[in-house]
Parts: C-alpha cells; structure tokens; sequence
C-alpha cells in the first residue's frame, strides 16, 4: 500500500508550527508495513487543498490528511474531500449529539455556534471517526480502490484517532502480517551500533532498522509473513543476538520507552528511592523523573544548587573542596550525591554539576564538562563527562547520563 501525507494549515507553511503529525504517521505506518512516498503541505486554501488531493490520489492508493476540521471558515479539508468524489456532505446525527454534548459539559452557560455544527456533517457513505479528545471527528472515504483519511490537526486528537481507529482500518486491509520490537540503546553511536550488528541488516527477514534519537538510538526488528501466522520464531534469535552483542546497552524494549521510565520502574521494582542534587541541569533531572506516572513512589526530594553557597548550605559541600577544585569538580559532585542522601535518607542520590555554556569555560574545563555524582549503600563517586553542543544540548545529555549511570548501578 502507498500512502501520500497531506498536511493542511497555513502554520505550518509558516513555520509557527512544527509538523509533528506528518513524522508520527510516518512512523507508525512504516511499523504496519504502509510505504509513505511523499509528504505534502498546503495552506488553508480551497484550490490549493484541492489540488494537493488530487494529485496525491493519483500516485496512491491512500492519502491521509491533518488538519482543517475545526470550526472556522478556514477549516475545509472534509468540505474538499467530499468535492473532490462529488459526495454531498451530510449529517451525522451520533456526531451531532457527541458535540452538543461536550459543548455542555464544558461550556454549559454558551450556546452552540452556528460554525461549530459543520463538524457533524460528513461526505455521504464514509466511515466516520469519532473524536475521543475534542470536537472534530475524523473521516474516512472510500472510492474505486482509494482511500482517503481526515484527520484532526491537534497532535493529542490525532494519535488517539489513528490508533483507536484508523490503524486497525488499515490493518484489515494489509495482505501480510507484520510484528516489531523495538530496543532503545544508550551509550552506544549510531555508526558503532551499525558496526556491531553489520550482518544482521542483511537479513531479509526479519528486517533491522536504526534511528537515531536525542542521545541514544532505537533498533527496529520487524518480521513479516501472512496473516494470523506466528512471527515469534523469526524475531526471537535475532533479539537474542542483538542482545548478547549490545549488552547493558539496551536499556529498554518498546517503542515509546524511555530512560526515565526505565530508571523509576527499577527504583519501583527493588522498592527503593532517589534524591537529586542538581547545578547546571537547574530542575531538569527532577522534571524529568517527574513527567513519569508512579514518579512519588520513588523520587524523594530535588535540589537545585546553583551557587556555591547553596552547595555548602543545602548539601554539605565543603569549602575546602570548592576552594581547592572548583564547584565543577569530582569531589564536589561526589559530595553534592553524598549530602542529598544524607539529607533525605533516599536509598540513592544523583548529582550533577557542570559548565553548560555558552560562557564559563576554561582550558583546563572547557564548556560541556560535567560531572555525574552518585551515592548509594556501596558509597559514592563520581564521573567526568566531557560533552559538545549548545547549552540546551549538554544539559539533556547531562540528564540521561546521569540517569544511565544510576540504572547500570540498580541492574548489578
């Protein structure tokens, strides 16, 4: 099956907003085995939008479209659909009632507005998506072999719908099976991971596939065979070698795990806690762990520390240590890890202290050195880290080491 994207709305040629709906959907039909081809982008234009469909129809059997269902007058992406097959547009009353309902609920003294009411009419004969996340319901038409999805533009409406609905749609109409796993991989560069498992890519089934994310990297392996058919034996040797090559590496297995999860499931698991001691990461490492559900059953307690008085006051750091090495320093993390233990009585605590930059550096501590602090019931230490980019880029990278070294520690 190949599939054409076709992203409406004047922001996005603008550039007030990212795209972010076309690299998801991307991403979750190549996981279903859909080839994507192309990606399009066209403003709120009625011509334009119209052109921009029929074209993408006659080079694919499916087009899938965000954007331009709202309320507004602006908002024509159904209307051109339904002229494009020459459907008539009509009610559709289960919408209609969804609608007024949630209109109710969240804005119970406002009546419903004329506009709002073009969102329950649908090209007479589609599969109409219901909108679990807002207002606008999503489409499908089908005709003479093609189909067309309409989408919502708001990322949270949009995931929710095409994995609700319109991901099962499509795999109904896949004539293979496909099954994937997916390993997050930490410490490791794209090209070394490629090295490590060169003869595995020559597979043509099951397939290994690379991307390359923000300090780590995802193999993809993904089997295919007919329908119903068990893929299992295909993946499950290939898993055990990539494993066995990669080691601690692999910190995870799933699609959207990360290395926060990660950490705090096996804090969770062992029943045991951590506190955080943080300089240059300024709250970063807190919000992270934070962002993650269960996170309380864990997580302690954050200090953020920036100046050297905070260091010693907070966390017990000496002046003897800051004076003779500097607040960027080994001793000073290990102290900064030792005194958030000691203050919270957490089973473990992370610190971090560095120059993120773009100022501060020095030839002998240049911008990006950092280090990571940890202490736990062994004791504690410390570890130098030496990392290029911006300051955003050498913070993050900061917070998944630091993170990266307390899970080495919880799996040995």
């Amino acid at each position: 099956m190949i599939c054409e994207i076709l992203s409406v709305g004047t922001e996005l040629l603008m550039g007030q907003v990212a795209n972010t709906d076309a690299q998801y959907i991307s991403r979750r039909l190549s996981e279903l085995g859909v080839n994507v081809f192309r990606h399009t982008t066209v403003g709120d234009n009625p011509a334009r939008v119209k052109e921009a469909l029929q074209t993408a129809l006659s080079r694919s059997d499916l087009v899938i479209t965000t954007g331009g269902l709202g309320p507004t007058e602006d908002d024509l992406t159904k209307e051109m659909v339904a002229e494009h097959f020459g459907l008539p547009l009509e009610l559709h009353q289960p919408s209609m009632d969804a609608l007024v309902d949630r209109m109710k609920r969240i804005h119970p003294d406002r009546p419903l507005t004329r506009n709002n009411l073009k969102q329950a009419y649908f090209p007479a004969g589609c599969i109409v998506m219901p909108n679990r996340r807002g207002t606008a319901p999503g489409c499908i038409v089908e005709q003479q072999g093609k189909a067309v999805a309409v989408l919502p533009g708001p990322p949270r409406e949009l995931k929710d719908m095409f994995e609700q609905q319109l991901e099962p749609y499509l795999l109904k109409r896949q004539e293979m099976a496909l099954s994937s796993r997916f390993f997050r991989v930490f410490g490791v560069g794209e090209s070394n991971v490629e090295t490590i498992l060169l003869d595995l890519f020559h597979s043509e089934n099951p397939t290994l596939a690379l991307y390359c994310g923000a300090a780590e990297v995802t193999a993809r392996l993904t089997a295919s065979g007919a329908p119903g058919e068990n893929l299992k034996p295909l993946l499950d040797p290939v898993e055990a070698e990539i494993r066995k090559r990669l080691g601690d590496a692999v910190y995870a297995e799933g699609r959207d795990e990360t290395m926060e999860g990660t950490v705090l499931s096996l804090l969770l698991k062992r029943h045991e806690t951590i506190a955080l001691a943080e300089s240059c990461t300024g709250g970063e490492l807190s919000e992270m762990l934070t962002s993650c559900p269960g996170a309380s059953g864990a997580l302690v307690e954050g200090f953020v520390t920036y100046s050297n008085e905070a260091k010693m006051r907070t966390l017990g750091v000496r002046e003897g240590t800051l004076k003779a090495f500097g607040a960027v320093s080994e001793p000073c993390a290990r102290e900064m890890a030792e005194g958030a233990r000691s203050a919270t009585g957490a089973t473990w605590a992370l610190s971090v202290t560095g120059i993120a930059g773009p100022d501060g550096g020095t030839p002998e501590k240049p911008v990006g050195t950092v280090y990571i602090g940890l202490a736990g019931p062994l004791g504690a230490s410390a570890q130098r880290f030496q990392f290029l980019g911006d300051r955003a880029w050498i913070r993050t990278l900061s917070c998944q080491n630091a993170l990266n070294a307390l899970r080495l520690a919880l799996i040995h």
